[in-house]
């Protein structure tokens, strides 16, 4: 596992993010600022940077610019009080390699980080294929760690939404992209997914291509109900026991948590709609 700096030697944020990673058992050290994490850096190895919340966008991608002329391979995690799209879609070009903004959940942050530290065998998996604000393309590798990846960059780029309306899109999104990756390609990381982010003056759209033969609709609820006198919970139960994940029943909560859920004919490819009357 390779160590994380973590800049920012007084803020209660990185500390708590801090405290986390030290409980997982992950090898850290703190730096006072960004001149500070580039000497360190000089010094010797680290997988991951996380930058402190409060400095901008535009200067932590500077100092990634820099972090990498001496460590090309180093890991970014970008905290920002706030963003706008612009500043989203330039972390995504310069290959950040997750954003958060404010509220802050230290927990989520570690755990991505420790993910991040752990995994020796990281490629970056995201390639932005268009991007400006209001349409935004992506292709990504089939990992769980770029699915997660992925959803830092959806939720800053749907910060308009009112937070409530936002986590049911995110969580619509997720089950939707999860299901694209795991039945589309297996979560072999050699296969990619297609993700747009759309927004219009009535609308904020998803939209997800999976590369494999996808799956019809009708066999959703069919699937989700493989076995009606069994207690759903206990389905639910049941899957992960095996190391399945929900299948269709969390097809039927994405459906219940956007306005519309409209599926190509193959079924490989699926539109996420909210209207802008619900936010």
């Amino acid at each position: 596992m390779s160590r994380v700096l973590v800049i920012g030697t007084d803020n209660p944020v990185t500390h708590a993010i801090g405290d986390a990673l030290s409980a997982a058992k992950v090898p850290l050290e703190y730096a006072a600022g960004p001149m500070g994490a580039l000497q360190r850096l000089r010094l010797q190895s680290f997988g991951v940077v996380i930058t402190s919340p409060e400095t901008p966008i535009e200067e932590d991608l500077v100092l990634l610019e820099e972090m990498r002329l001496v460590r090309p391979a180093v890991k970014c995690i970008v905290l920002a009080s706030h963003t706008t799209p612009d500043e989203v879609i330039a972390a995504l070009r310069a290959r950040v390699f997750a954003c958060y903004t404010s509220p802050f959940d230290p927990r989520i942050i570690a755990s991505l980080a420790q993910e991040a530290a752990s995994d020796s065998e990281w490629r970056d998996g995201i390639e932005v294929v268009t991007a400006r604000p209001g349409w935004v393309t992506v292709r990504a590798n089939c990992s769980l760690l770029t699915a997660e990846r992925l959803m830092t960059f959806a939720e800053e780029l749907s910060s308009q939404m009112p937070r409530d309306t936002r986590q049911e899109m995110m969580q619509a999104l997720h089950e939707i992209l999860m299901n694209a990756m795991e039945h589309g390609a297996a979560f072999n990381p050699e296969q990619v997914v297609e993700v747009s982010a759309v927004r219009t003056g009535r609308a904020f759209v998803f939209y997800v291509r999976d590369p494999g033969s996808g799956f019809r609709r009708e066999a959703i609820a069919d699937h989700a109900m493989l076995d009606s006198s069994q207690d759903p919970v206990e389905q639910v139960a049941k899957r992960e026991e095996d190391g399945m994940r929900p299948g269709g029943f969390g097809m039927l909560l994405a459906r219940g948590t956007v306005d519309e859920l409209i599926y190509s004919e193959l079924g490989n490819e699926v539109l996420l709609i909210k209207y802008a009357n619900a936010f």
